[in-house]
């Protein structure tokens, strides 16, 4: 599969992670607290859904990175193997990275931001065929 159809899956992945979250908000706050505005004094959320959401941050942060570089690949024909290994490991290093914060794990969440960062770091080079 192409690396477009990882920046696709990539990007859903991204899409969805509220629904982790949100329930516990709506268990926190009420449904009609929950569709209206954020408060500044709102209760927090449970841990785990303030690590979720985090993580759906960063997730968003990272995704204009991943998808630039994908969609530069694609234009300038510079896939190859290399990029097309990258953006399936930066899908499955997103997803990981996602669990493991979720679940509390700070030195696999490290680990796993690392990897899909050092995959938009292959995608880049390949952009601009340093390698």
């Amino acid at each position: 599969m192409s690396e477009l159809h990882w920046l696709a899956a990539t990007s859903l992945l991204t899409a969805t992670i509220w629904m982790l979250y949100v329930p516990n908000r709506m268990a926190v706050l009420g449904l009609a607290r929950t569709l209206g505005n954020p408060a500044v004094d709102d209760p927090p959320l449970a841990p785990w859904a303030q690590r979720a959401a985090a993580a759906h941050r960063n997730s968003v942060e990272n995704l204009t990175v991943f998808a630039a570089l994908i969609l530069a690949a694609d234009a300038l024909e510079a896939s190859c193997a290399l990029t097309q290994a990258a953006a399936v490991a930066y899908f499955f290093s997103r997803l990981a990275y996602l669990v493991v914060y979720v679940a509390g794990i700070p030195v696999l969440r490290t680990l796993a931001f690392a990897a899909g960062w050092a995959c938009q770091v292959v995608v880049a080079l390949c952009v601009l065929g340093a390698i």
